[in-house]
């Protein structure tokens, strides 16, 4: 008998899990939300630059893939700017904690860029569909 009961709350986890990446949210900054396509939120035009690990340095683009932030960590000047693509199968966003920039919502396959914080100094943010993911914006 505690092999249903644990395939109930399986089934019953998965289906929660499924229906919370499907689900959509708006901004508390009146961001407009992204259904496809490339939406601009800062207003500089990226520059060329990845990297997969650590803290990038310079680092002007962030992909998310697999409900992670590559890079997780990265640092950039006062006023960069910085584009993030989404290439996972869900929504996501890239959200400082203290919502000092905010991507909106990013479909699959879509493209926003934010423009880095003038304010020197570590500045966490999160996917506010996803929290579990995570990541810092060092600006110097």
């Amino acid at each position: 008998m505690a092999v249903p009961t644990f395939t109930r709350i399986c089934g019953a986890l998965l289906l929660a899990g499924a229906l919370a990446a499907c689900s959509s949210t708006s901004t508390s900054s009146g961001q407009p939300t992204q259904s496809a396509g490339s939406a601009t939120v800062g207003t500089s035009s990226p520059s060329a630059g990845s990297s997969s690990s650590g803290a990038a340095e310079g680092t002007t683009h962030v992909d998310i893939r697999n409900f992670l932030f590559e890079p997780a960590a990265l640092t950039l000047s006062p006023g960069a700017t910085l584009t993030v693509t989404n290439q996972d199968s869900t929504a996501h966003t890239l959200t400082a904690d203290d919502k000092s920039f905010d991507t909106g919502t990013i479909a699959p396959g879509a493209t926003a860029t934010i423009t880095a914080p003038q304010q020197s100094g570590p500045h966490a943010y999160i996917c506010t569909i996803h929290p579990f993911m995570h990541g810092t914006l060092t600006v110097s």
